[in-house]
């Protein structure tokens, strides 16, 4: 790629992410995690301002595993990530392009509405943000919905989803994430419970309204706020 096409796809990505600013920061800052006035929980407070741990949960030092039955084994030759739907630029993303990314290291807590918490994860990857910056959400997206390579969906409004700390992860806990918890990619949502977050993740669908996934079609809450204790609608 010439120097001059590098320079303007880096402008339009920046132009991209500054309207997804425009339009969703005020939204993300008038979330439950953001602004609740009576999070339910104890101990001190996380980063958000909210309770260490959310109401109904315990704390573990384990990682429960949890799937739909099948853990998928994907090669990374043939691992590939589609961003497409309600945007301007369709993404079809190999293992390479996907390392190519920008890559962010960060530490969160993983909330399971099985009621477990596990603390202080150490995660690497691609934040979800990035990824809506390249793909360039039309101005009638609402929403996405993540597809997996096991058939499992999940459904984020997009003031959820570009939050700083959502990230598609390859790497936690220091070593490659392992197949068991979603390896090679998975996405994480540290602000909701985490089936918010798909494992073996494989397509990230813009949408122009809502559509319930796997578990919010069985009962499970559409909003997913561990601070509430919204775990089932």
């Amino acid at each position: 790629m010439a120097a001059d096409d590098k320079d303007d796809k880096l402008a339009r990505v920046v132009r991209s992410r500054l309207r997804l600013r425009e339009r969703f920061d005020a939204k993300m800052q008038r979330t439950p995690a953001a602004v609740d006035a009576a999070p339910q929980g104890s101990g001190s407070a996380n980063r958000h301002g909210m309770p260490r741990l959310p109401v109904g949960q315990i704390e573990t030092q384990k990682w429960p595993v949890l799937d739909l039955g099948s853990q998928p084994e994907i090669a990374l030759a043939d691992w590939q990530l589609v961003v497409d739907g309600a945007c301007e630029q369709r993404l079809c993303l190999s293992w390479a392009d996907f390392l190519a990314l920008p890559q962010v290291d960060d530490t969160s807590d993983f909330h399971c509405v099985t009621t477990w918490s596990r603390f202080d994860v150490d995660w690497t990857g691609v934040r979800f943000a990035d990824l809506a910056a390249l793909a360039a959400p039309t101005d009638a997206a609402t929403h996405v919905l993540c597809h997996a390579y096991d058939g499992y969906t999940t459904n984020l409004p997009l003031e959820e989803a570009l939050k700083p700390d959502v990230l598609l992860v390859h790497r936690a806990d220091n070593g490659p994430l392992p197949r068991d918890h979603g390896g090679p990619v998975r996405m994480i949502t540290p602000q909701l419970y985490a089936w918010k977050g798909a494992k073996w993740i494989s397509r990230i669908e813009f949408l122009a309204g809502d559509h319930p996934g796997f578990w919010e079609v069985r009962g499970y809450s559409n909003s997913a706020h561990p601070w509430r204790n919204d775990r089932y609608s």
